[in-house]
């Protein structure tokens, strides 16, 4: 069969496209290239320039590449930006998500993966969260993302079609060999922006609130390396071809590490002291989110190859030198 990537030239998506040409999957890749890279995608796989929304095009798409698989990773991703303007999430993020579904039932695309959020837990009442806790996102991006959540249920129960929605917790690092990247200019992350800090290309960076009540005041996430994301998503794609029910997967390593121990690993891996402004809380951002990961790692056969703060913002700093000197 024939796997469409949504979003492959973007940051996680590339990885993904990695992931697949590395298990000799055949994969094809749409991205209309707002915050994606055409020379992430590798030459050798098909690309499309284009948008989720586009009924025609995706029609076009998955009956001539014959695909049996959508991994839909295209999307707006910043939580504040989805305070201040929350109709681009609710468009980008779930009018077109609706529509891509829908031109895959129509399609007979049987099985379809969803980049979804830790943001969906708002802010739990308990830590480590887990897949069944009660979901109360804080951000129209948290919200956006837990409507197409709905929908996907909706749609496995009426249709011949079933779906694995992957909550990522907080995504980071990148890939090994230093293929890719994330490569946005305006990026958010928390660890490419004190990587960038760390080099140079920024006068300082800022830790937004720390009275938050946790250990030293700062927000505590699990923060994933996106090669291990890139295989939870083959072990999903796996699960539902060997006959796996839909079902909801948090992503993450099921500890977590707060803003200041992030930015002293930066420090300590570039060996540059760089300085960091204190600013107030943002809003739309949680105290600490943390993922009970028992279920992907039972169910999915899930295993983490680079659970590693250091080994995390090492790969990171490496890639973000390396496109500072191209």
């Amino acid at each position: 069969m024939t796997i469409l990537v949504t979003g492959g030239a973007g940051y996680i998506g590339s990885h993904m496209v990695l992931k697949l040409l590395e298990v000799s999957q055949a994969v094809v890749v749409l991205d209309n290239l707002t915050t994606g890279f055409r020379a992430q995608v590798p030459a050798e796989v098909p690309f499309i320039e284009g948008n989720v929304n586009d009924a025609a095009l995706v029609a076009k798409i998955i009956s001539e590449h014959n695909i049996e698989a959508v991994i839909h990773f295209a999307g707006s991703i910043i939580v504040p930006e989805s305070v201040e303007n929350p109709l681009k999430y609710y468009a980008n993020n779930t009018a077109n998500s609706r529509a891509l579904i829908e031109a895959c039932v129509a399609g007979g695309v049987k099985h379809f993966i969803f980049s979804s959020t830790a943001a969906v837990y708002g802010d739990p009442a308990v830590v480590p969260v887990c897949e069944d806790s009660d979901l109360k996102p804080l951000s129209p991006y948290g919200t956006s993302k837990l409507m197409t959540e709905m929908m996907l249920h909706d749609v496995a129960a009426a249709h011949d079609f079933n779906f694995v929605a992957l909550r990522y917790f907080n995504v980071a690092g990148a890939d090994p060999q230093g293929r890719t990247g994330q490569s946005t200019a305006n990026a958010t992350h928390l660890i490419k922006v004190a990587c960038q800090a760390a080099l140079g290309l920024r006068p300082s960076m800022s830790i937004f609130g720390d009275d938050y009540d946790t250990p030293d005041g700062t927000g505590l996430r699990d923060y994933i390396h996106v090669s291990d994301l890139a295989d939870a998503h083959y072990c999903a794609i796996k699960y539902l071809q060997g006959g796996g029910d839909s079902q909801i997967f948090n992503c993450g390593y099921g500890h977590g590490y707060s803003v200041h121990e992030v930015v002293a690993s930066v420090k300590r891996v570039s060996g540059v002291d760089f300085k960091v402004v204190m600013e107030p809380r943002r809003a739309g951002d949680s105290p600490k989110v943390i993922a009970e990961n028992s279920r992907i790692l039972d169910v999915l056969k899930w295993q983490a190859s680079y659970d590693d703060l250091d080994v995390i913002v090492a790969h990171a700093l490496a890639w973000e030198k390396k496109i500072h000197q191209e």
